[in-house]
């Protein structure tokens, strides 16, 4: 099943690239090879819901229980999210509203709620969307209401909060993503989601969070101050390099890493590329000044940057960039991705291959081809086995 796969994906990249040659003729237009293709399961719409979080979890964890067994499942992400809004909102309430409540999340949240209470099958729960009658995961309505209700209770002025919140926070997300089954039945074999969790063959205990900032001591550990990491999980801190060598190393051996980053950036096309565009050096090659150029609109400024393709100019990454880009503000942590492979362009530069859970219907069938430059300075963290780290730097992390 796992060469399948393989087979699949390498198909599909083929198709995709022959596709791109054929209909443009574009001397700039990127063309890619595949150095190193690991295994994923088929791409998925997160369509109108914040959770890619949940959808790139999922998705790197089928690849890893793949990895391990050589079986393919499809695992629940409206089960993950049902799980995790409800003890978001214990939190929040907790907190007297003084912490964000909204749909993201982070890889540390998905695993949280597997190891607490187990996972489901994709098919025992409702169809995403299904229940307000869409066809993907659609949030519009829900979420909006769920947050004005935990104003309401997280604060409001009361002078005891009555136990019936929890039950009503838990009726309006079951009415719009499905209720969670305590028992169901899997190819003819009852399980519990703890049960069925246990079954999948991988260790949940063997997954860490790995980030490189200046902020805290290398070879440490540390709570991400992002929004979204409300759940307080900590990351090991290493040196730039040394967790994109983690990143290479595992891609070699064939692991898949969850990646929570910055997409916000004008490089991160909705078409499937992504380049850490140095808006210095683009303003002079299409004859404007960096002041007119930045006046530009987004989408201006990415139709321009399509128009340049393969020349168009990248920054150079150091620590000391991501540090001051983070400090600012300017990279920002709102989107979760599966990098499952290595590919090159036609000018030999390095590209990670990125599984994205926005469908398919992009040049490449919903994998993002981003640049080793692109990667390096817009990871927030990255997760992953770690079974997939060198031994020596499993001794400097201290784990």
């Amino acid at each position: 099943m796992k060469k399948q796969y393989l087979a699949l994906a390498f198909t599909a990249i083929s198709i995709s690239v022959y596709a791109q040659n054929k209909e443009n003729s574009n001397a700039s237009d990127f063309h890619f090879t595949t150095i190193k293709a690991n295994a994923i399961t088929p791409v998925k719409n997160q369509y109108k819901s914040g959770t890619c979080w949940c959808y790139a979890t999922l998705g790197f964890f089928e690849s890893e229980i793949l990895k391990s067994t050589g079986k393919t499942y499809d695992l629940s992400e409206m089960f993950v999210a049902n799980k995790n809004y409800l003890d978001e909102a214990i939190f929040h309430t907790r907190m007297h509203g003084y912490s964000r409540f909204s749909e993201g999340g982070s890889a540390d949240d998905a695993l949280e709620m597997i190891k607490t209470y187990g996972i489901v099958p994709e098919n025992v729960m409702p169809k995403p969307g299904s229940l307000v009658g869409d066809s993907l995961a659609n949030f519009t309505e829900f979420f909006p209401g769920l947050e004005k209700y935990m104003t309401t209770i997280a604060q409001g002025n009361h002078e005891e909060l009555s136990p019936a919140w929890q039950n009503s926070v838990q009726g309006i997300i079951d009415s719009y993503i499905g209720k969670c089954p305590q028992t169901f039945t899997y190819k003819g074999k009852q399980y519990t989601p703890k049960t069925f969790a246990s079954s999948l063959g991988i260790d949940w205990n063997n997954y860490i969070s790995i980030t490189s900032f200046t902020h805290h001591p290398f070879y440490s550990s540390f709570v991400i101050e992002a929004p979204y990491k409300w759940r307080m999980k900590q990351s090991y801190n290493i040196p730039l390099n040394d967790m994109m060598k983690i990143i290479d190393d595992a891609i070699d051996a064939g692991y898949t890493i969850a990646w929570g980053g910055d997409v916000s950036e004008d490089g991160f096309t909705r078409n499937g590329l992504a380049l850490d565009v140095d808006n210095d050096k683009i303003s002079s090659i299409i004859g404007s000044d960096a002041a007119r150029w930045l006046q530009l609109s987004k989408t201006e400024r990415g139709n321009k940057i399509a128009k340049i393709g393969i020349n168009t100019p990248e920054v150079s990454v150091t620590q000391e960039r991501r540090q001051k880009r983070f400090d600012n503000w300017r990279m920002t942590y709102d989107h979760v991705m599966v990098i499952y492979g290595k590919a090159k362009d036609q000018k030999g530069k390095d590209f990670y291959m990125v599984k994205n859970s926005w469908g398919t219907n992009n040049k490449y069938n919903g994998t993002w081809y981003m640049s080793r430059n692109f990667i390096a300075d817009n990871t927030i963290y990255i997760f992953l086995n770690k079974n997939a780290i060198s031994k020596k730097m499993m001794k400097q992390i201290k784990l």
